[in-house]
């Protein structure tokens, strides 16, 4: 770890220039005549051709305000936009953040860590582009999200405060299941990027493991995100930079994570049975017999895949390991994570295997795992309104159970692909008069989206 620490003041201090900068001068009434709409509006401009390769108008407005709060430093980019539009020096706004102590905070080591290589370059455009594409809610061109992570398999192969990216990763952790589908795929594909350079340095074994391990887990929650989204072409590819970068760290439970994890988002998005049950034999075979939540996760593909092949005496051996598995596990702290599988994980997997199989403890699990889930976490708890749902369905309460699933997907906050696999069951269960009610066919259409 870095034994010099930049303080936090330093970006708080950048902050408030920049956002005097942008409120002055005030209209007679003491208004700002630039809000941060127009703020991004303007540095757009500034950037001429190079605009088209920058975040829409609200995402950088977002960004903006990060920056007036003293959350990041604009990187060198942004930095030259603002000196144009502001006719300021780079110097003059930033003097703090160029100071010749070593960066710490992400946004600083993707400003203060040149790309001085054709490749690093072409990454960094690429992951430019991939932000622009996100913005503008446009398909991710074939080929470009490669290009952004790719510097990560370079690094198998200067000191760095990986506590930093460690946190990072926690902070995406957390925001996950809180914000909507693919919302933070630009930024982590910048960090992926970022890291993707620090990972060409000559560094420390043990620091360059631990870096890969982020980047499994950065990777990994893009993944995600893209899933969530509807995008599981970017979803495949990410889950593939993850998975390598597990295998250079050597830690084997991210290595079981990444496996285990796209086993079940394989499952969520219709994808094969052969490469789910590949996906889990893996993570079987590299846990070895240790328990963790990655093969958690696993068994619980699985699982899943038993329920659609309708072989009842299987879910039942799969439920039964999966409590075992997490017994042994033994992680008992609230609230939710992507990288866990506590309480609140299986009790979902539980509910949604008991009311596939018309079990009444389905009504049971549902309330446990309602009064665990933090009220942030959106689309789990959308989810289990949805495994309600098809507790319903399968009871023949047809009219009840399609109120309620309408219901909760037009006021959800964010889409996932694990609710559109339970979506696809209430509407699966249906019997052939219910098919056509209006209730079903806005089902329907609320759900259908890319593949």
């Amino acid at each position: 770890m870095s034994a010099v620490k930049r303080p936090e003041g330093v970006k708080k201090v950048i902050g408030a220039r920049l956002r005097a900068l942008r409120e002055e001068p005030r209209d007679e009434l003491g208004h700002s005549r630039w809000s941060r709409e127009k703020w991004a509006i303007k540095l757009r401009g500034a950037a001429g051709p190079s605009a088209q390769a920058m975040p829409g108008v609200q995402s950088l407005a977002q960004m903006i305000k990060q920056w007036e709060c003293g959350d990041h430093v604009p990187g060198p980019f942004y930095r030259a936009l603002y000196a144009s539009v502001t006719g300021k020096t780079e110097k003059e706004l930033f003097k703090e953040a160029l100071s010749p102590e070593p960066p710490t905070s992400l946004t600083k080591l993707v400003g203060e860590s040149p790309l001085t290589s054709l490749e690093d370059d072409v990454r960094r455009r690429a992951a430019m582009q991939v932000i622009a594409a996100l913005g503008a809610g446009a398909a991710i061109p074939p080929g470009l999200l490669e290009t952004a992570l790719s510097g990560i398999e370079d690094a198998l192969g200067n000191p760095q405060d990986t506590a930093e990216w460690e946190r990072l990763v926690a902070d995406y952790d957390h925001r996950l299941n809180a914000s909507p589908a693919g919302a933070l795929a630009g930024e982590l594909t910048t960090d992926l990027a970022a890291l993707s350079v620090v990972l060409k340095r000559n560094l420390p074994p043990l620091q360059t493991a631990t870096l890969l391990r982020v980047s499994a887990a950065l990777s990994g929650l893009l993944a995600i995100d893209f899933s969530d989204a509807g995008d599981y072409r970017a979803s495949r590819v990410a889950w593939g930079a993850a998975t390598r970068a597990a295998d250079g760290s050597g830690d084997q439970d991210m290595q079981v994570w990444t496996r285990g994890q796209q086993a079940k988002f394989s499952q969520y998005s219709g994808g094969s049975p052969s490469t789910l049950v590949a996906l889990a034999d893996e993570a079987h075979r590299i846990a070895g017999g240790t328990a963790s939540p990655g093969l958690a996760h696993a068994i619980g593909a699985r699982m899943y895949l038993a329920i659609d092949d309708g072989d009842a005496e299987k879910v039942r051996a799969l439920l039964a390991e999966m409590n075992r598995v997490c017994e042994r596990i033994g992680d008992t702290e609230p609230g939710h994570s992507v990288f866990r599988f506590r309480e609140t994980q299986r009790l979902w997997s539980e509910s949604y295997a008991y009311a596939q199989a018309g079990d009444k403890r389905a009504a049971e699990s549902l309330a446990q795992a309602r009064g665990l889930y933090p009220m942030n976490v959106l689309a789990p708890r959308v989810n289990l309104t949805l495994i309600e749902s098809v507790s319903l369905v399968k009871g023949r309460e047809v009219g009840e159970g399609l109120e309620l699933a309408l219901n909760v997907l037009q006021g959800q906050e964010r889409t996932s692909a694990g609710g559109r696999m339970l979506t696809g069951s209430v509407l699966g269960l249906l019997p052939p008069e219910a098919r056509s009610l209006p209730e079903a066919r806005e089902i329907r259409a609320l759900t259908a989206g890319p593949v």
